[in-house]
């Protein structure tokens, strides 16, 4: 496997051969998008929103991170997202608005997670 490799799927032994695509072979918007949807995901089993979720899994430490650094790569991306970029900046907003809701104090508006970069959430 080369060194610019990316695996969807694997196991112990390594990549799953057919899964394996140089990197180079894929678009950027599609890595971006992808790395977009982890960073979504993420943040919101952090802040408990994932189906099954309990409150042993909230850490808003984690999730405060999530959600700056997509803030970041949402900002930075979003003349490239086309017409994804509005239901990515929903699902932004969304993380940055659960997190207010799960913050027993609540930060300053334009203070929360990755508002530096898109502004106040709510």
């Amino acid at each position: 496997m080369s060194e610019n490799s990316y695996s969807a799927a694997g196991d112990a032994a390594g990549p799953a051969v057919d899964d394996v695509r140089d990197l180079a072979d894929i678009p950027a918007i599609e890595v971006i998008t992808r790395s977009i949807v982890m960073l979504m995901s993420a943040a919101a089993e952090k802040l408990g929103l994932a189906e099954e979720a309990s409150a042993d899994d909230i850490d808003l430490d984690e999730a405060r991170k999530l959600i700056t650094a997509l803030a970041g790569i949402v900002t930075a991306a979003r003349p490239d997202l086309g017409i994804h970029a509005a239901p990515v900046l929903d699902g932004l907003k969304g993380l940055q608005l659960a997190f207010r809701e799960a913050s027993a104090h609540p930060d300053a508006a334009g203070e929360g997670p990755g508002e530096k970069l898109t502004g106040p959430a709510g």
